[in-house]
Formats: structure tokens, C-alpha cells, sequence
């Protein structure tokens, strides 16, 4: 018989084991996660493409925007990008190296139709179904973006784009022709990637394209209304995304075996004190950021805080609507980076001066309590480390919106495009590696051990890039591109530690 103490030894011995297996041992590796878990890298058309004058691709917002004078950090554009329309083929065999399951790219709108509507452009259509192919024959898995922020600009000059009632049908309409086209062995798409983002920094604040607000202290905007428009391109988005789904299900789904969600951006924030108001304004920050596309897409309507609190300013859904938009979607992407803070916002003094969207939540979110950072900082002015927040958000959507699937559709950090260091030293990313593993350690935790439906992973991002309207000052690649040096491709540390982490189980 087992004496007092070696019984506790002996349970302490069991919690040991149990915790191993839940988080696949000690180190992490495909064993952490389910079986057939499913491990990619993510990109977009935009920022990994170039060749925007090739083959009859039209002119995009972004291409107007990029060329405007100082709306890019580095007075860049991503005229050449990191030309992968040119180079799929190498950079495949980059995935391949890695061990990937899975490649996440969009479809640029304007390659398929250069007016956005009219006549099909073969050779867009070409250039995707190469791409589709060359991946499925080097074992991996094509998840398709049919919008990451490229509208053509032939719309945005016809109809003002997402602003009007007409883009629904037109986005039905490429989307249409992407199913048709690629649906035969495309088994995974994403309508729009992160909403939220080009509804409030194309419409509210203005630094993204077409860059409309009507903020007075940013001066370089042309045209809109901060405090309306954001509402209506997430509302058109929204019935967008229904309108494709609904035909996608009705016309496409039986046949194709695919299936359809949606890409968002997603903060977690935890309220800066236990006080009422902060936890209040915590959960109304997350409602103006995830739940206001979620809820409709859940529940039917936005959420009652926005309803409340932006009152007719809101569109609203008839009750056709909000039965159309419920329920159209077979997963949820979720792109996450950081975590921040959140408490109330008592006077809103500078909402009411400047009239816009963000100031409707009357939360403050910031990455900072009593002037100390929530974490180590990556080379973004926004992206700090918060690895705990990666569990924390998948419990809030596991009970929040019943334990839908999940698939992560981008996570990574970036360092600083630094001119003065060589490439030899540019490739050691000892901070990248920690992110992923700690980052990857709670996603693990947040399936194995509290049951969140989480069902795939993709990196962001295989290569650096061009990221917006950070340039190229901003690298995120698990790739190092030399930009000096005819866009030649090198790993980073990062690359092995991720090929120790696909090996097979």
C-alpha cells in the first residue's frame, strides 16, 4: 500500500502526463494538434504579385492609392511586389521544403474582370488555374480569397464600390465565376478577408484605400463621411458574402464539396481594471470589432450595443435580410495578432470632435497600463506579444458563438526592414520563432485541453512583402526577400524551426 506521500506523488505523476498529452509532450509538433489539422502560410494578390500591367489585369484602388503622393510610408508600391506571378512555381517548392499542407491566396478581381464586370479575361483565369494546379500537384492544398481589399477601380469610379447596392450583384458575379472556373478543385474559399479593416481605415480613418473620411486632422483624405460610410460598406459586405453563399450552396456545393467563411480581424482585449464600466467597455470594443459581422452572421442582427449606440446611423436588416445573412458561412477565419487593453471612455471629447465610426464603441483600447506595454513589441507600432490572448479568444468564440469551426488564417510578427543589416544577420529571427511557438502553444492548449474547434493554422507569411501602407519597411516573411537583389528568396531560422514542427508524427 502507497503511503500519503507517494499517493500524491504518484497524482502529480498522472497531471504530468495528461498535460503532455494534451499539449503533444513537451515540444511542440504535429502531435500537439488534431489529426488532420491542417498547417499553411497565407498571402494576397496585392502585396505578393506585382505584374499589375500583365495579361490584361485592369487598375485596382490600391494601385491609385499607392501611387497617390504620401499615402505609403516608403513612397512605395507593389508595382513588382514580390512577383510571384511570375515565380508560383518556386515559391511552391519553398512551401513543399517547409512540409505546408495548405496555401492561402487571393484571386485578384480586376485579372479575372479588368472593368469589374463585362467580358472575362482568359488569361486571369489561366494564370489562377496554373496556380491551383502546380500546388495540387505538389501535395498541397489551395484556400482561396476571392476580396483582400483590391477592388478595381473601374467600380470605385462607376458607383463609388462599396457604397452602393450594385456591388452585391457584381461581387456575386465574379465570385460566380471563380466557382465555375476553379470550383472543381478549390474545396476551400474565403469571400472577404478582414471587413472590419477596410470598412473602418477605407472609409472612417482614411488610410487605406480609396482613403475617404471626413476626419479634420487627416488632410489628405477625398471625400466622405466617417460617421456613416464605414456602417454601409459592412453592411453591403455582409449581404455581399450572403448573396455568394446562398448561390455558392444552391448551385455549387453538392457538386464541388467546398466549403465558405470568412477572414476577420481579430483583437482580444482584457479590460484594464475589474471595474464595471472597464469590463463594459471590453466587451462593446470586441462588439464594434468581431461582433459587428459576427452577430449578424450568428444571430441575425449587429449587436445591441451598436444598435444603442450608433442608433439610425446603422443600417438595418429586413427580416428576409437577416434570415439570408444567419447562418451563410461553413467556417470562421480568424486573422490574430495581438492583444490589447480596453476601459470606458467617459467624455468622448475627441469622438464628438471628430465624428467617426471608431469613437461609436466608447472604449478606449490601447496597449498600454500605467505605462507599461501588455508585451514585447514586434516592428509594428501596433503588433505587441501577447501569446495568451491567442487561448482566451478562441474560448470567447467557442462560447460565445456556440464552438464553430474555426481556421486561423493569419498569424505572425514582423521585424523592421533594417537597410543597415546584412542579410546573413536579418536571418536570424530568434523572436520570430518564440512567437510562433508560444502563440501555436495556447492555440494547441485552447483545442486539446478546453475543446475549441479549431481545424487549421496559416502563417502570415511565407515571403516578406509589401504591406500596405507600411511599404517595405515591414517584414513578416518566414522567407527573407532581398529586395537589392533581384527579389532572390532566403530562409530564415524561422523556416527550420517550422520544418521541426511538420515533420510527421
Amino acid at each position: 500500500m502507497v503511503g500519503g506521500r507517494g499517493c500524491l506523488s504518484l497524482l502529480l505523476l498522472l497531471v504530468s502526463c495528461l498535460a503532455q498529452t494534451i499539449n503533444g509532450g513537451g515540444e511542440l509538433n504535429r502531435g500537439s494538434f488534431p489529426k488532420g489539422f491542417v498547417f499553411g502560410t497565407a498571402s494576397s494578390a496585392y502585396q505578393y504579385e506585382g505584374a499589375v500591367k500583365d495579361e490584361g489585369r485592369g487598375k485596382t484602388v490600391w494601385d491609385t492609392f499607392a501611387h497617390s503622393f504620401g499615402k505609403v510610408i516608403d513612397f512605395s508600391n507593389a508595382d513588382v511586389a514580390v512577383d510571384q506571378y511570375h515565380r508560383f512555381d518556386e515559391d511552391i517548392q519553398l512551401m513543399k521544403e517547409v512540409g505546408l499542407d495548405a496555401y492561402r491566396f487571393s484571386i485578384a478581381w480586376s485579372r479575372i474582370f479588368p472593368n469589374g464586370t463585362g467580358e472575362v479575361n482568359q488569361p486571369g483565369i489561366d494564370h489562377y488555374n496554373k496556380l491551383i494546379n502546380a500546388l495540387l500537384t505538389n501535395g498541397i492544398e489551395p484556400y482561396v480569397t476571392l476580396y483582400h481589399w483590391d477592388l478595381p477601380q473601374a467600380l470605385e469610379d462607376r458607383y463609388n464600390g462599396w457604397l452602393d447596392h450594385q456591388i452585391i450583384q457584381d461581387f456575386a458575379n465574379y465570385a460566380e465565376t471563380c466557382f465555375k472556373a476553379f470550383g472543381d478543385r478549390v474545396k476551400h474559399w474565403i469571400t472577404f478577408n478582414e471587413p472590419h479593416t477596410f470598412a473602418i481605415q477605407g472609409y472612417d480613418v482614411g488610410l487605406q484605400a480609396p482613403g475617404r473620411c471626413s476626419i479634420p486632422l487627416q488632410p489628405f483624405c477625398r471625400g466622405g463621411n466617417s460617421a456613416i460610410e464605414p456602417y454601409i460598406v459592412a453592411h453591403h459586405t455582409l449581404l455581399s458574402h450572403a448573396t455568394v453563399s446562398d448561390m455558392y450552396r444552391k448551385k455549387y456545393k453538392d457538386a464541388q464539396q467546398g466549403s465558405l467563411g470568412i477572414a476577420f480581424d481579430v483583437m482580444w482585449f482584457e479590460p484594464i481594471s475589474n471595474s464595471a464600466v472597464d469590463v463594459d467597455a471590453t466587451q462593446r470594443a470586441q462588439d464594434f470589432q468581431f461582433g459587428w459581422f459576427m452577430d449578424p452572421l450568428f444571430f441575425g442582427d449587429y449587436p445591441s450595443s451598436m444598435r444603442t449606440r450608433v442608433g439610425a446611423r446603422l443600417p438595418k436588416f429586413s427580416t428576409a435580410e437577416a434570415a439570408f445573412v444567419k447562418g451563410s458561412l461553413d467556417f470562421v477565419g480568424v486573422n490574430h495578432y495581438t492583444t490589447y487593453y480596453a476601459q470606458n471612455n467617459p467624455t468622448n471629447i475627441l469622438g464628438i470632435l471628430l465624428n467617426d465610426t471608431i469613437a461609436d464603441s466608447g472604449a478606449i483600447t490601447l496597449p498600454f497600463k500605467n505605462g507599461q506595454p501588455i508585451g514585447d513589441r514586434a516592428s509594428s507600432v501596433w503588433l505587441y506579444i501577447v501569446p495568451e490572448g491567442f487561448r482566451s479568444l478562441m474560448n470567447y468564440i467557442k462560447q460565445k458563438y456556440r464552438n464553430p469551426p474555426v481556421i486561423i488564417t493569419e498569424n505572425g510578427m514582423d521585424d523592421s526592414n533594417n537597410p543597415f543589416k546584412s542579410v546573413k544577420d536579418a536571418l536570424k529571427d530568434d523572436k520570430r520563432i518564440r512567437y510562433h511557438n508560444d502563440y501555436l502553444s495556447n492555440l494547441s492548449s485552447a483545442i486539446r485541453a478546453d475543446g475549441c474547434n479549431v481545424q487549421g493554422y496559416f502563417a502570415w507569411s511565407l515571403l516578406d512583402n509589401w504591406e500596405w501602407a507600411a511599404g517595405y519597411t515591414s517584414r513578416f516573411g518566414l522567407y527573407f526577400v532581398d529586395y537589392k537583389d533581384e527579389l532572390k528568396r532566403y530562409p530564415k531560422n524561422s523556416v527550420n524551426w517550422f520544418k521541426d514542427l511538420l515533420k510527421p508524427s
